[in-house]
């Protein structure tokens, strides 16, 4: 995948890997296997970004105590104020500021407030059970889903106010130069009041600078922490090649 382009790869999805645990399955290996481990300093070799979006917290820990090399977070939030595991706690925060990593804020209504965290893991579980129940009957499950909504309403939405809380939180724990945009506005539904789509950035832009981010920090957001962590990752490639090569 390297040879074809890609410079970053996100270690799980949703499940897990013969060599890593993800958000949303069991853990198996509690982290990063050995095998897991040396995937992630082939990483660093390449040149490739180590993406720690969607793995547990324990997996966190392991790859940011093997890496050489900045890493990113594509699309996660904090979890200090919002309990979904996807997001990253302060330890594993104060690592990235050590590291030069970058956490891209997602703008995930369940990875943003209590409140939606709890109404999506629910609505999730619910749909979990009709699909057990149906299989694929996939209209009978959309009824179901319906229903089980008109007897839950949703919760009151949150707005890009609270995806600017996420990043005053970062900067408070991990520093400005930590800290990116991950929206993620493909694959969830109902996004933050005032971030309904990408051309609304500019709105959260606004709202940071409201609250006292100068324009260099804006920059650093939108896009330069990014660019400084894949040229951290092509530095670290370099020297672990040069050191290769003169054995």
């Amino acid at each position: 995948t390297y040879r074809l382009g890609a410079r970053y790869m996100t270690l799980t999805h949703t499940a897990n890997t013969d060599w890593a645990d993800a958000v949303g399955d069991v853990p198996r290996h509690h982290g990063l296997t050995p095998f897991g481990e040396d995937v992630v300093r082939e990483m660093n070799r390449l040149g490739m970004l180590v993406d720690l979006s969607h793995v547990t917290h324990e997996t966190m820990r392991s790859a940011m105590k093997v890496t050489r090399a900045p890493v990113i977070f594509s699309h996660s939030s904090a979890y200090a104020l919002c309990r979904h595991e996807r997001n990253v706690p302060d330890d594993v925060l104060q690592m990235v500021k050590t590291n030069g990593g970058v956490v891209m804020v997602c703008f995930l209504p369940g990875y943003t407030v209590e409140r939606e965290r709890a109404d999506m893991l629910a609505r999730d579980a619910e749909q979990k059970r009709l699909e057990k129940h149906f299989g694929e009957d996939t209209t009978e499950v959309q009824a179901g889903l319906a229903a089980w909504r008109n007897a839950h309403p949703e919760p009151a939405p949150c707005s890009l106010k609270d995806v600017a809380d996420h990043v005053d939180h970062l900067r408070q724990v991990a520093g400005i130069d930590q800290i990116g945009i991950g929206a993620d506005y493909e694959g969830f539904r109902g996004p933050p009041v005032g971030l309904e789509d990408v051309s609304k950035y500019p709105n959260l832009l606004a709202e940071l600078m409201r609250r006292g981010y100068s324009a260099s920090d804006i920059k650093k957001i939108a896009g330069q922490n990014v660019l400084r962590a894949l040229r951290g990752a092509e530095k670290v490639a370099k020297e672990m090649q040069r050191a290769t090569a003169g054995k």
